[in-house]
């Protein structure tokens, strides 16, 4: 069954609508053509960018828009604070760490080189001052007190960090070290950071805003935030900068404009100027060219379908999550929806169970499939509806 989207905005009870009279009349599995209007739209080729690596994506959609070597593994430098800074929110939500909590500074956070935040061997540091010298200031002597306070070293540590890896699909990253300092087994992708970052952003929305502050003062040490767009685009709040001699020049960025963020992810460029530059070609672009639209709000419902045996005869199916697509401006008219169904739902059902798929196409391309689930539990009817709805589904294969 397939059916034509309108703009967001325009009346989700009307698609509903729409969709149910459709249910009505066509086989589950069958899909009935409706043709939609298809405007042209004119959008240029992405910037090609002075970078190794590049790529940008729609943090709540996760689609990529554009990307240049995006899967290649490269030296992630200081982009890998990112997995250390995620790990320790992820400690502190589970409440196995508190932001008050007192970390002792070893000899060897003290003695690691690179960027640094300053502290004292011996000296106690809360987590929270350690994360943001971390995030803001960059530092590799608050990567690794951070490290040995969650896991006893750097090294277990790095064990953690590539378990996470594992579990958001970061398939080529592997880490070896808290910091980015240059390891032969160290690397990531302009792919894999973009869904860290992505994590980072939609998993601890509040320990977010950290990223956006442009400086951070320690032990009366003032450093600033070393990500330029943060001055240049009031839009742009994070995320983090890289580098060393072997990775080039890196950074990862967001923005947020309207009700559309952005992510972008530049790799190897030649200075911190070409970062912020490059980066900023990819965030305008994308805002330019694409917008993100609602198609249906969670627990939408899309279809009443026939169940049998059970104390209702009806199903509510639906979605359980909000639907957003990201889409090139101007061809929203082109979307359509088509509901792939069983040929036949027998109770008992589940609340949350998944009982087909909703199928997002952009003219005669697929973008994105979203499961059905039931939105209420169905218990099974007693012996004579049963018997009953058995009479029914037989006559009614008959005709069909």
């Amino acid at each position: 069954m397939k059916v034509s989207l309108f703009r967001a905005g325009l009346g989700q009870r009307l698609m509903s609508a729409l969709l149910l009279c459709l249910m009505c009349f066509a086989l589950p599995l069958q899909a009935q053509e409706v043709d939609s209007p298809r405007p042209q739209t004119m959008i240029p080729s992405p910037p090609s960018l002075a970078a190794s690596s590049w790529i940008l994506m729609d943090a709540d959609t996760g689609e990529v828009l554009v990307s240049h070597n995006a899967d290649e593994r490269l030296p992630p430098a200081s982009l890998t604070k990112l997995m250390t800074a995620y790990l320790v929110e992820h400690e502190l939500s589970r409440g196995n760490i508190a932001r008050d909590d007192q970390v002792l500074v070893s000899e060897k956070a003290w003695r690691t080189g690179g960027s640094r935040m300053f502290i004292q061997e011996g000296s106690q540091v809360s987590v929270d001052q350690l994360l943001k010298g971390v995030i803001i200031q960059s530092g590799n002597d608050a990567s690794v007190a951070l490290a040995e306070h969650i896991a006893g070293g750097e090294s277990a540590f790095a064990d953690l960090m590539n378990q996470q890896a594992d579990r958001m699909g970061m398939v080529n990253t592997h880490f070896a070290n808290a910091t980015g300092l240059p390891h032969e087994d160290h690397y990531s992708s302009a792919h894999d950071l973009s869904l860290l970052a992505r994590h980072i952003i939609n998993d601890y929305p509040e320990q977010y805003k950290v990223y956006a502050e442009k400086e951070y003062t320690y032990n009366d040490i003032r450093q600033p935030n070393r990500n330029r767009l943060l001055w240049r685009d009031s839009s742009v709040d994070g995320l983090k900068t890289g580098h060393t001699e072997a990775a080039g020049y890196c950074l990862v960025a967001s923005a947020k404009r309207d009700d559309m963020r952005l992510i972008s992810v530049v790799m190897g460029t030649n200075s911190d100027e070409a970062r912020a530059q490059e980066s900023q070609k990819l965030l305008s672009y994308g805002f330019r060219f694409y917008e993100t639209m609602e198609l249906y709000p969670q627990g939408a419902v899309l279809a009443t379908p026939r169940i049998w045996g059970g104390e209702k005869n009806n199903l509510r199916l639906g979605v359980d999550r909000e639907v957003r697509m990201t889409v090139p401006r101007g061809r929203g008219e082109e979307l359509a929806a088509r509901l792939n169904l069983p040929a036949s739902i027998d109770a008992p059902v589940e609340a949350g169970e998944r009982l087909g798929t909703l199928e997002i196409k952009l003219g005669d391309e697929v973008i994105g499939e979203r499961p059905l689930v039931a939105l209420e539990s169905i218990d099974q009817g007693g012996i004579f509806k049963r018997l009953l709805d058995s009479v029914r589904r037989f006559i009614s294969g008959l005709f069909d």
